[in-house]
């Protein structure tokens, strides 16, 4: 059984809406929860507000809640991604993370006329550059790097700021950030692992994967599997976040589950689906965790306003009334959040100017 903490985490995105207390809102409800973060979803393939510019306006709106904007690698620069993110990081004192996601479709790569579409393979590839030049330029700045001297006029130690000099082959990236380190070190990176090409990206720069499962056997298995890979790049598995994604309908409270969730309706996105009432997804959340199944959830409410609610006001409820799930935030960041350490700066361990 496990007594590893449980993480849950909600997408407050839906159709596009244009008016930011709308997410402001919701934000604040998942916050009332306690709930490790929020996501906003985003795609060059339809219309709607950039959501990583969305929660640099939640930021100062909220206080504790976790906001991780979906962020494509493709067709976009990593230096200008990496710069945006540490961004969101400083506005929300350290709550931003950013969930790596790739543009496949041809009518995409039309929008930018640079390239046509790619397989899957090469532009997940292309998303564990910009994730790995991402962690380099936040790490460019040391944290003491600012000295802000007005006697002497000096701003930056500049032995203390450096050049990441990144040639892949994709990118050749040569540093330094023009924002300095974000508050979290490195802002927290989410991917969605379910597929091949993603998964060993997940598994090499992730902190928290997301995983669509039908059955506790298969996340477990899943995030076995994940785990494995991460110890072969040289990391703690223990430090990978894996969280079961799970699209919820409560619309009627009174209906049972669908068994399993094998007979749920196929989605767009190949996600797991529930339907039923916010004790019944509070039983599933129980006994998946408790099976070792993952560390968490991530819940996708069908209809946001009210899905959202009814997962903070039944589900979360009776999770934290069987003292499963926190009442409080024990810290103010999201690493915090979800029990990583601040990662040390690469080039101040080097001891010396890269």
């Amino acid at each position: 059984m496990s007594t590893a903490s449980l993480h849950l985490a909600a997408e407050i995105g839906g159709p596009p809406r244009y008016d930011p207390g709308h997410y402001i809102g919701l934000a604040r409800l998942a916050e009332r929860g306690a709930l490790d973060f929020v996501t906003l979803g985003d795609s060059f393939a339809r219309p709607g507000l950039d959501a990583l510019a969305v929660l640099s306006r939640v930021a100062p709106a909220t206080g504790r809640i976790g906001l991780v904007p979906t962020v494509t690698t493709t067709h976009t620069e990593p230096f200008h991604v990496s710069s945006a993110v540490a961004t969101l990081d400083w506005v929300s004192r350290g709550r931003a993370g950013w969930n790596v996601d790739v543009s496949r479709t041809g009518a995409e790569a039309r929008l930018f006329g640079r390239r046509p579409a790619a397989p899957a393979e090469q532009l997940w590839r292309e998303a564990a550059e910009s994730a790995d030049v991402g962690a380099r330029l936040w790490d460019s700045w040391e944290d003491d790097a600012e000295i802000r001297d007005v006697a002497t006029g000096r701003f930056i130690d500049r032995d203390k700021l450096h050049h990441v000099d990144f040639e892949g082959v994709s990118f050749s990236v040569r540093g330094p950030a023009i924002v300095p380190r974000p508050p979290q070190g490195h802002p927290v990176t989410v991917v969605d692992g379910t597929s091949g090409p993603a998964r060993e990206t997940a598994a090499r720069h992730a902190d928290v994967v997301l995983v669509r499962a039908t059955t506790p056997e298969q996340a477990a298995g899943a995030r076995a599997d994940l785990r494995r890979r991460a110890a072969a790049y040289g990391r703690d598995p223990g430090t990978l976040r894996v969280l079961v994604a799970l699209t919820v309908d409560l619309g009627d409270a009174e209906t049972a589950p669908e068994p399993g969730l094998e007979s749920g309706p196929p989605l767009s996105a190949g996600g797991s689906y529930y339907r039923g009432g916010p004790v019944d997804l509070a039983e599933l959340i129980t006994r998946w965790h408790r099976g070792g199944a993952a560390d968490g959830f991530h819940l996708t409410p069908i209809t946001p306003g009210r899905d959202l609610e009814r997962i903070v006001n039944g589900t979360v409820a009776l999770l934290q009334h069987r003292s499963l799930f926190r009442t409080f935030y024990p810290g103010g960041t999201l690493r915090e959040h979800l029990g990583l350490a601040r990662p040390a700066n690469r080039y101040a361990l080097e001891g010396g100017r890269a």
